[in-house]
């Protein structure tokens, strides 16, 4: 145990000593923000004339909370979706459903649909890529959304049930 712990101790000394430590030319180590800044200069730090190659700026600020989407009716060969929660407003005359999702265009809303009965109301929805993106590459990300649906009658007394869920 003594042979792997000294020189295991003198190595994590010297690491800890060499960063941050002047070149040995004796100019100071560029930083991140002047070391790779593409049409920029490293000695002077300045910013790039151009945009760095393949970036995009977001089309949407973030927002706080779930993102409201609306059905776009074109994705292809769709998927029943869970939801998180439908939360009812307007009276109860809307349910506001929200659930975990990816990015467009690999994940669009393309339907709901809304079963109601007596006793309960059946609210599934249907995802899937849009037919408009070809040869596309989107990130894993998770992204909140949320949609409104609005019902026949006010919900009142009824259950909201995730068709996706059922079977």
């Amino acid at each position: 145990m003594r042979r792997i712990a000294i020189p295991l101790a003198a190595g994590t000394l010297l690491l800890s000593m060499g960063c941050g430590a002047e070149t040995v030319t004796g100019s100071p180590a560029p930083s991140a923000a002047t070391a790779f800044s593409p049409g920029g200069s490293a000695a002077t730090g300045t910013a790039p004339s151009q945009p760095v190659a393949g970036t995009v700026a977001p089309k949407v600020e973030p927002t706080h909370g779930p993102r409201p989407v609306k059905p776009t009716g074109d994705a292809d060969d769709p998927r029943r979706v869970p939801w998180l929660k439908a939360r009812p407003y307007k009276n109860g005359r809307t349910l506001r459903v929200v659930w975990w999702s990816g990015v467009e265009p690999c994940n669009v809303l393309d339907r709901v649909t809304v079963k109601e009965t007596s006793k309960r109301v059946t609210v599934t929805l249907w995802e899937g890529p849009s037919s408009k993106a070809q040869n596309v590459a989107c990130i894993e990300i998770a992204i909140q959304k949320s949609t409104t649906v609005k019902l026949r009658k006010p919900l009142g007394k009824r259950k909201v049930v995730d068709g996706a869920r059922i079977r």
